[in-house]
């Protein structure tokens, strides 16, 4: 039998409960799944991820890439010293509630300060959105926390 998350939801065939920590503002969205093998993540909309024409919110979908995308980079780079500069998203086509999103992301570019990359997020074999981002790479601080570098 598959294990259960807290708010009692089967992951998906070849997913388990990511435990990457991502936060206290994801907590309320939902789990997150984690491809079994790595390499991608995926969530289950629900009716709280929707706008008003019964289709997940853009902003709902905005915050998966980001988290997508995020945590490919933190996952590549092994730190949580990072930083989104910038995310750049094109909304393709809906999604409702019930379906399984599964979002992919790779690295393209790490520099000294920048990490570079770029993802997408589909639905059933269909892209829904596609999306590239600029990560800051963060140092830490002497009081043990991290900084702008």
């Amino acid at each position: 039998m598959a294990s259960q998350t807290k708010e009692g939801r089967t992951p998906p065939a070849g997913y388990r409960i990511c435990e990457m920590p991502d936060g206290p503002f994801t907590a309320p969205l939902g789990p997150l799944y984690i491809r079994a093998g790595g390499g991608g993540f995926a969530f289950r909309a629900d009716e709280c991820h929707c706008n008003a024409r019964g289709v997940v919110h853009g902003g709902m979908l905005l915050t998966f890439a980001d988290q997508v995308l995020g945590l490919t980079v933190q996952r590549e780079l092994d730190t949580l010293a990072l930083a989104t500069v910038s995310l750049t998203c094109e909304l393709v086509d809906a999604a409702r509630p019930g379906d399984l999103l599964e979002g992919s992301a790779r690295v393209l570019r790490i520099t000294r300060s920048l990490v570079f990359a770029q993802g997408s997020i589909e639905c059933q074999g269909r892209i829904v959105l596609a999306a590239s981002g600029i990560w800051k790479r963060l140092r830490n601080s002497p009081d043990g926390g991290v900084s702008l570098g």
